[in-house]
């Protein structure tokens, strides 16, 4: 059973890139967003899988409020 549900996830996450065959790339992303079959598989290394994209959220742009004053960019004063 458990054959299947990973084919399964596996062949949306190759449809969900555009292509007809299912890689290991796949197979890695499948395992590891589904909660219970990370889980099981939290130990195994997937030759050729990659790692699943991820930025941390330090790192991103701070989101900033416009405001009535602001217009586009603000300017610099010398």
């Amino acid at each position: 059973m458990i054959q299947a549900a990973v084919l399964e996830l596996a062949g949306n996450a190759a449809r969900d890139n555009k292509k007809n065959r299912i890689v290991p790339r796949h197979i890695q992303l499948a395992v590891r967003n589904d909660e219970e079959l990370s889980k099981l598989l939290g130990a195994v290394t997937i030759a050729n899988g990659g790692v699943l994209p991820n930025i941390h959220q330090t790192l991103l742009p701070k989101k900033v409020g416009k405001g009535k004053g602001d217009i586009g960019s603000a300017s610099q004063e010398f």
